[in-house]
């Protein structure tokens, strides 16, 4: 096997569901040590965290990931054991594959390569690792970044190995993310008896013509770089299960993803509106997951678009869809952050899988970003 698969298939091995690491980043540490890095472990809380650099001085282009994975399901269900890599037919299977223990160990590859072409090389290469991006992400890259604001030491480029391509591997880059502001609306009415609905008030029939009004509301129009913002219902939760109880309450759980054309109080202002419009007894707690970022075209695109290019014989495509990563913690302060990595199709399913020649290919394309920006 080649060195970047068969460290994917040592990271897959371990079950690191999150917040568990499972010996993950000691293998990657032990890596990066060997070659020179300086490893500073951060851990917080359950989750374990850590950020390596080499070099001394000038521009720092930082690899960003998580170790963690998502829950596997039933592993009966899986044609392999999520935790036991295969290979069959050129394909890697096992959980985390796609997302993201392979773009992992392309990462740690490219950066051997390059060091051992190039050992004195200009600037600083980093790594910020967490175990905590599929959880709650409240002790992972958040808590990093600011230990790296508090050491005057945020990156000056960066690219998260989320696996952002379509059908072949650097068809896709992400250089911004949508925002993410979800809510927990709960709407009072009065419980009673279905046959005698005069004494009762459906709090149900009170909130659906207010949600009808906000799924339809045109928040923007979105602009060059964002789709326009939508508005989804995620959860409705009401009654007491029995078939003739009104119920009292209905919880409803939605979500906004939006774009740099609305803020977050607009957003807050005008759904409050609507609500009140409809006279509903209501309470709702607000939840931000994060604001919208975009990285424009620059060094780190340009290097990015170019090493697909050169590599993979492919024009990218830059894009803003999708859900939340990391980067929306690191590119506020000043960083400019892409994602790349594999094929998406196979993420957070049953028998999750990448193609092992885009590992290759992955690789090659991360060493030529380092050699264009740091050579």
């Amino acid at each position: 096997m080649s060195p970047t698969l068969d460290l994917a298939c040592e990271l897959i091995k371990r079950p690191s569901v999150t917040p568990a690491d499972e010996g993950c980043q000691q293998l990657m540490i032990e890596r990066l040590e060997a070659i020179g890095f300086c490893v500073s472990r951060l851990p917080f809380g359950d989750v374990n965290n850590f950020w390596a650099v080499r070099g001394d001085s000038g521009p720092t282009l930082c690899f960003a990931g998580h170790t963690d994975v998502v829950p596997t399901g039933p592993e009966g269900d899986w044609q392999h054991p999520p935790f036991s890599p295969c290979i069959e037919d050129g394909i890697l299977y096992g959980r985390g594959a796609a997302d993201m223990k392979g773009s992992l160990a392309a990462m740690i590859t490219a950066v051997e390569d390059f060091v051992a072409a190039q050992p004195k090389h200009p600037g600083q290469i980093a790594f910020l690792i967490t175990s905590d991006e599929e959880g709650v992400a409240i002790n992972g890259t958040v808590k990093v970044v600011q230990w790296l604001l508090d050491n005057h030491s945020i990156p000056d480029w960066c690219l998260v190995g989320e696996p952002s391509s379509t059908k072949r591997v650097g068809d896709v880059i992400k250089n911004g993310r949508r925002g993410s502001l979800g809510g927990e609306l709960v709407v009072k009415g009065i419980q009673g008896h279905v046959a005698y609905p005069q004494l009762a008030d459906n709090p149900i029939h009170r909130v659906a013509p207010a949600l009808a009004d906000l799924a339809a509301e045109c928040w923007d129009n979105g602009n060059h770089f964002f789709p326009a913002t939508s508005f989804q219902v995620s959860n409705m939760h009401s009654g007491t299960g029995a078939t003739n109880v009104i119920p009292g309450t209905v919880q409803v759980l939605f979500n906004f993803r939006f774009s740099t054309e609305v803020t977050v109080e607009q957003l807050k202002v005008r759904t409050e509106t609507i609500l009140k419009r409809h006279r509903l007894d209501y309470e709702l707690q607000w939840h931000l997951s994060g604001q919208p970022f975009i990285t424009e075209e620059g060094p780190l695109v340009e290097a990015a678009v170019n090493s697909i290019r050169e590599v993979a014989g492919i024009e990218t495509k830059l894009s803003t869809a999708g859900g939340t990563s990391d980067g929306r913690f690191i590119a506020p302060h000043g960083c400019q952050v892409v994602e790349l990595g594999p094929v998406n199709a196979t993420i957070h399913k049953v028998n999750e899988c990448t193609n092992i020649d885009d590992l290759e290919v992955l690789q090659k394309i991360y060493r030529r970003i380092l050699e264009k920006l740091l050579f």
